[in-house]
């Protein structure tokens, strides 16, 4: 083999190893993490045109509903919302009366907001759970500038929207390669839960699994429709 390939292969083994040790595995700890609800504002909401619009409402107010299933510190803002940008969705402001709401006047970044800045080291959690309206703006400059502050940073991909999937999929590139930890709804409700024995666990993740991801919800809503029915038809005792 030529020196130059050796060479290749070698930069090539260095980049892919650096790349595997960067964002080692960390779980989600519920006591140890809290929830942002970013700009997740009436108007921004226009701009998510990467998700099907029924489906996108529904996965911001899963996200929203997250600290309360998990008893986690909540902190909401809003950029500009007195402009088109507008106000969070009054279900979100319901669920939160009590809690830090930071009206942005004008930082785009909410990290440059001091009040916001205060909200989130006053909760004294290390990491952060995080989904807002734009994903390129809103949600990656906010994601970035809590990385370089040292916190753990796990970013819900469906909780955040934009214009395009080619400028989704770029910003989460984007946060990925500063160590922000993509993660789906459904893998941050496993992670908080740990075990389905667990409080919270089936009692209270099921219903809000059949609210927000249907597809489990009516898997347990069949389970136990059959356990009430308690009768099998010709050909189903031999699928099982």
């Amino acid at each position: 083999m030529r020196l130059t390939s050796k060479i290749a292969l070698l930069a090539f083994g260095f980049v892919n190893a650096v790349r595997g040790d960067a964002v080692p595995w960390e779980r989600i700890d519920k006591d140890n993490a809290m929830l942002l609800i970013l700009d997740l504002q009436v108007g921004l909401y226009q701009l998510a045109r990467d998700w099907d619009a029924t489906l996108y409402r529904d996965n911001i107010m899963a996200h929203a509903e997250l600290g309360k299933l998990f008893n986690l510190p909540t902190v909401l803002t809003t950029s500009a919302q007195q402009g088109p940008n507008g106000p969070l969705p009054k279900e979100m402001l319901a669920l939160y009366p009590n809690a830090p709401l930071i009206k942005r006047q004008g930082e785009v970044n909410a990290w440059d907001n001091a009040d916001f800045r205060a909200a989130v080291k006053a909760t004294n959690k290390t990491q952060i759970i995080v989904a807002g309206i734009v994903t390129d703006v809103c949600t990656t400059f906010l994601a970035l500038s809590l990385r370089a502050e040292g916190y753990s940073v796990f970013a819900n991909i469906e909780g955040s929207g934009t214009t395009t999937q080619l400028i989704r999929d770029t910003a989460n590139s984007r946060m990925e390669r500063a160590g922000v930890q993509l993660v789906s709804l459904f893998s941050i409700v496993c992670d908080l839960m740990r075990d389905w024995r667990n409080t919270p666990g089936a009692a209270e993740v099921l219903p809000y699994l059949d609210k927000y991801m249907p597809s489990y919800g009516y898997l347990a809503r069949g389970h136990a429709a059959a356990i009430v029915n308690g009768t099998e038809i010709p050909g189903e005792a031999g699928l099982i």
